[in-house]
Order: C-alpha cells, then sequence, then structure tokens
C-alpha cells in the first residue's frame, strides 16, 4: 500500500524503489552505504544508451556487493545463490574476454615495436619489460583473484544458508537437520565445479 512505484515492475522501477525506500527499508536490512551500488547500477542501467564492457563490469560488481550484503539476511529460498552463481559467471566470461583482446592487442603492439626498432634491437631487450605485456599480466591477476573471490563468496553463501537450516531456535528440527544435508551436498558440488575449473 505504501510502496513508490506499484508492480507490475520493470528492473528500473525496481531501482526506483530500492532508492525511495532505502532509509526506511533496506537502511535497517544491510549497510546503508550501499545505496551508492543501487545508485550506480540505476545510473548505468535507465539509461537506452548500450554499455561499453568497463561499464558492464562495474555493474557487475556492484550487483555482486548487494548480493553478498542480502545474503547475511537470507538465502531467499535458494534463489540468491543460483543469482549469484550467474552473476559470477558472467563476471568471469568478461573478465576473460577481456583479457584476451589486451593478449591480441599486447602481441600486435610487440610485433609493430619490433619492426619500427629492428636496428635497437639488442639495446631493447636489456630495458624493461614491454607495458603491454604488463597489462596483459595485471589482467590476468585481476582474473585469477575474481575466481578466487568467487570460490570465497559460494562457499560463505551456502555456509550461510547451512548454518540458518541448523538453527538451535528453530521448532522443527529433523526437517531442518534433512535440509542442511542438502545444503552440504549442493556445498561439495560447487566446491568440485571450482576445484575442476581451477585444475582446467
Amino acid at each position: 500500500q505504501i510502496l513508490y512505484l506499484k508492480p507490475p515492475w520493470t528492473l528500473v522501477n525496481l531501482l526506483k524503489c530500492y532508492k525511495k525506500h532505502w532509509m526506511a527499508v533496506f537502511g535497517y536490512v544491510v549497510p546503508r552505504s550501499l545505496l551508492s551500488a543501487i545508485e550506480c547500477l540505476y545510473n548505468h542501467l535507465s539509461t537506452d544508451k548500450p554499455l561499453d564492457s568497463s561499464a558492464v563490469e562495474i555493474v557487475l560488481q556492484e550487483s555482486k556487493k548487494l548480493f553478498h550484503a542480502f545474503s547475511s539476511r537470507s538465502d531467499y529460498d535458494g534463489v540468491l545463490p543460483q543469482a549469484y552463481t550467474a552473476l559470477n559467471k558472467l563476471y568471469q566470461m568478461l573478465t576473460e574476454d577481456l583479457s584476451e583482446d589486451i593478449v591480441v592487442l599486447s602481441e600486435n603492439a610487440v610485433c609493430e615495436k619490433m619492426e619500427a626498432m629492428a636496428p635497437n634491437l639488442q639495446e631493447s631487450e636489456e630495458g624493461k619489460p614491454h607495458a603491454s605485456f604488463q597489462v596483459a599480466q595485471e589482467n590476468r591477476h585481476q582474473e585469477i583473484w575474481s575466481v578466487l573471490e568467487g570460490v570465497w563468496n559460494a562457499i560463505n553463501l551456502y555456509s550461510i544458508e547451512i548454518f540458518q537450516k541448523l538453527d538451535p531456535n528453530a521448532l522443527t528440527a529433523k526437517p531442518l537437520f534433512e535440509e542442511a544435508f542438502l545444503g552440504l551436498q549442493k556445498l561439495l558440488a560447487a566446491v568440485n565445479d571450482i576445484r575442476e575449473g581451477i585444475s582446467r
């Protein structure tokens, strides 16, 4: 009855509702400072202009912050871990594409540089590594960090879900233990997928 905008909602409508009700409602559930994440998403997603790769990366990172914050309250019937996993896959695909582009660009730049500076080849070999190689290396480190962050967040989300189901204050203990066991199986499957991904 008091919602700023009535359903059915578009994504932009939902972000407007978050902004409008942030202090009165959502600020009591998650840190109020995350309003900046909502505003960032609204600014990027309320426009009709296509997003470039850097903007998409920002949107994914801000979304991950929100998902992680809300996971401390609930798993929302399993929807939140699934959405977070999908978000991490998108982020991983984006960083892989970016790293491939940077490697291709850096290879072309190195070839052009070598052709232009062929007489001074010996001198250049004694100098510092090429800047494009450093960029590619930094991007690779960022990609690895992103994967490890995804590992931590996935395990953290499943752990929260399991501990919530093992709440000693709950009235019906037996079904909750069964649910917790199923949660552990999901966690084990997720960790196995992550291990296989890392080994690849």
